[in-house]
Parts: C-alpha cells; structure tokens; sequence
C-alpha cells in the first residue's frame, strides 16, 4: 500500500483531498506574533484584511520537523510506504523537512519525497496522478519513476490582479506597483525550472486580461494531457472564473475541469484576484 502527502500549498480542495486519500502537511503562516498552519486555523480573507491594515505581507515557513514526524510516524509503524510532494525546493524548506523527518524515522526506505518544482495546484496535479497509480497497486519506487517524466512537465502559469502583495513581498519594485495599478497592468506569472519568473503584461479590465491569456495557452492546452485542467485563484470574481470554465469547457478537450482556490501561503504572496491555468502538458 502506497500512502500520497502533499505539503499544503497544493491547493487541492477538501473534496479532492478526500477523493485521492491524499493528506495535508501544513506550512505556517506568521501575522506579527502569531503563528498559524495554512488551511487549518487561518483563511485567506483574514490574511488580506491583516495584510492590509499592516501594509506588509506575513512570513511564510516551512512545516515544522515534528509535524512532518507526527503525520508520518504512524504510516510507518504501519509499513505503508509514502511519497511526499512539496512546494519547489527553491521555494521552500518544505522537502528538506520531510527528508529530515524521513532520517529521524529511520525510515528513508519507506518515504519518498519528490521535489515538485512548482507550487498551487502545480503539485497538485502530481498528486492526484500519483494517487491514482497508488489506488491501482503501484508501489512507491514505481510511482517516483512515472512523477520523473511528469515533473518537467506541469504548465502553471497565473496572472496577477494587483502588483501590491508582490511589491511588499519585494517580488517587484514600488514604482513598478504604482505603475501597474495606474495603468491597469497585470503580469503573468510562470513556474519555470522550480521558480517563478515574469511573462507577458497584459493590460485593461481583468476579465479580458484572464480570457486573453487563456487564448494564449490554447495551443499548449490542446497538446495537453487531457485527464485535467485547473482553474485555481485566491479569490476572483466569479463572473471572471465562469468564463475562464466556459472557455475551456469549448475547447471539448479535457475529462476534468477543476476550479479550485488558493490556500494561504499562495494568497500571502499573490494577492486576491490572481487566477492561474495549470495542466500536465506534452
């Protein structure tokens, strides 16, 4: 039997979660003194309303080593093998904590843990394809093989409604941020090589800024691994998520379309409004 983790910056939906058997190990989130875990005593909502009231963004960190060892100790006394995936090691601690909790366990045999190199539903979708291997009886060394070829590539891309959370978390400039809000300016943001690196600006209203820039994925889309798509924001309208559905419900393509939104440690960093397309491409 073959147990999946996800740290929490997955963004996969308690109905998802449930779905796969997939469980959640949670990075903490700090609003001054106070200490949280992503998805479990803090919502979004509350962060931004923090967020801006202290014209700052929280710190973000990695699970803590007794947390990882808590969730995984009973797993191992069970001889369940897991395979962990979490945020891109270039973006956090998140799998070197799972590693360190793996070598406290004296279980390295039994815990794999695949460095996701993407973050949101990014990893989310490894998840799920690894849960649907381990659901059918592969075993862990084999599941790590299949996520080998998947890793390089997941396609998450997501464009940003206000330049305001990057800029205080210093992802940009402040006259860039003042610009942007000026002229209306939206980037997109793209996961490559583990990190998230600048695209195309778009500019106007963000309802045709997102379907613009769902238009343009559409050659990649179409390549795509049909089984799912993700449609994953921190909090959009939902007029504007309805159309990016639509949108993709036209192409006729995909099995799944799945909306999903974005856990806190996501939403600290991008801000409300951020809507991203995430899908396994060619």
């Amino acid at each position: 039997m073959t147990k999946i983790i996800c740290d929490s910056t997955c963004d996969l939906s308690e109905s998802l979660l449930h779905k796969y058997d997939i469980s959640i190990l949670p990075l903490h989130i700090l609003l001054d003194t106070e200490e949280y875990e992503d998805g479990v005593n803090l919502k979004p909502e509350e962060i931004y309303k923090w967020a801006n009231a202290h014209k700052t963004t929280p710190k973000t960190s990695a699970p803590s080593l007794a947390q990882a060892i808590a969730l995984f100790e009973p797993y191992v006394k069970s001889k369940t093998e897991l395979v962990c995936f979490p945020i891109s090691s270039e973006m956090s601690a998140s799998a070197d904590v799972m590693r360190q909790a793996a070598r406290e366990l004296d279980a390295q045999e039994q815990i794999t843990v695949i460095d996701s190199r993407n973050l949101s539903t990014g990893i989310g979708l490894l998840a799920v394809e690894a849960a649907i291997l381990a659901a059918k009886g592969a075993d862990a060394k084999n599941i790590a093989e299949k996520m080998e070829e998947l890793v390089p590539k997941v396609r998450a891309s997501f464009v940003v409604d206000t330049l305001t959370y990057l800029h205080r978390g210093g992802r940009c400039s402040g006259l860039a941020a003042f610009a942007g809000g000026a002229l209306k300016i939206h980037p997109k943001i793209e996961v490559l090589d583990g990190t998230m690196k600048p695209g195309n600006k778009y500019r106007g209203n963000m309802d045709r800024v997102i379907l613009h820039y769902a238009k343009e994925l559409e050659a990649q889309l179409l390549s795509a691994k049909p089984d799912r798509v993700f449609i994953t924001h921190s909090g959009c309208d939902a007029g504007i998520v309805e159309q990016v559905y639509a949108y993709l419900d036209g192409l006729h393509y995909f099995n799944e379309i799945i909306e999903t939104r974005a856990g806190g440690v996501i939403s600290s960093h991008c801000g409300p409004g951020t809507l991203g397309i995430l899908f396994i491409g060619a």
